[in-house]
């Protein structure tokens, strides 16, 4: 489990938004979560399920 938090800003089609919300909501899940889902999921489809070993480290760049 990640230990911070760091936000990440996007721009999305209105429609879209509510679209993505409505879904969440219907799921029980806020839009938040899944984008984490998402972010995780691809990650490990393209670097492995060890991609943590791997990536960088963020701390290093304060």
């Amino acid at each position: 489990m990640e230990k911070r938090t760091a936000r990440l800003t996007l721009l999305i089609d209105p429609t879209k938004k509510a679209a993505f919300e409505q879904l969440c909501f219907e799921k029980d899940v806020t839009p938040s979560q899944m984008v984490r889902k998402f972010i995780r999921e691809y990650l490990e489809q393209e670097l492995g399920p060890d991609w943590r070993d791997r990536a960088p480290d963020a701390d290093k760049d304060l």
